[in-house]
């Protein structure tokens, strides 16, 4: 189906009250320009993608695009596919040093960077009321700008264009 023809139907259930807003999911620019393009009478209200430190490949230019529109982003499997940095690896190590400064936990460091952005949010998958208080001690804080350098030298934004992923 194409974008144009999907965009026009969510507006119909704005405008129905069936939906309050419109989103997408794994929209890369050039999908969000048309998505917004065939839009009449609502805005885009988020774009849910695939965002993790090992995957910052929004930040080359999908994040600032959705920032520049008011388009929040949604970023889902903030730990990864199961990998998140383990603790004896370079960037596992760099998460717990900052952890410990901050009286956190190294999960609760990444979501921090993660959100950093106004204009993001991340969806962490959790099993249990135990984590989910974890994962709430991911905001309310602010990481140094000595923690944010070092993250981004563990985990470096691609230095080229590379095609959305997702899962």
């Amino acid at each position: 189906i194409p974008i144009g023809e999907t965009m026009r139907a969510m507006e119909k259930l704005v405008a129905e009250g069936l939906v309050r807003f419109i989103g997408v999911s794994n929209f890369d620019v050039e999908e969000l320009k048309e998505a917004e393009d065939s839009l009449r009478n609502e805005r885009m209200a988020c774009n849910q993608v695939l965002y993790h430190l090992g995957y910052r490949g929004i930040e080359r230019r999908l994040l600032l695009y959705c920032a520049e529109h008011g388009i929040a982003v949604v970023g889902y499997s903030p730990f990864g596919h199961g990998n998140f940095p383990s603790p004896q690896s370079a960037g596992g190590r760099v998460l717990a040093d900052i952890a410990k400064r901050h009286n956190r936990t190294p999960r609760q460091v990444a979501l921090n960077f993660l959100t950093r952005h106004r204009c993001i949010f991340t969806i962490p998958k959790t099993r249990s009321a135990e984590r989910t208080r974890e994962n709430s001690g991911g905001v309310g804080w602010e990481l140094t700008e000595d923690d944010v350098s070092a993250i981004n030298q563990a985990f470096p934004v691609p230095d080229h264009d590379i095609p959305l992923e997702m899962i």
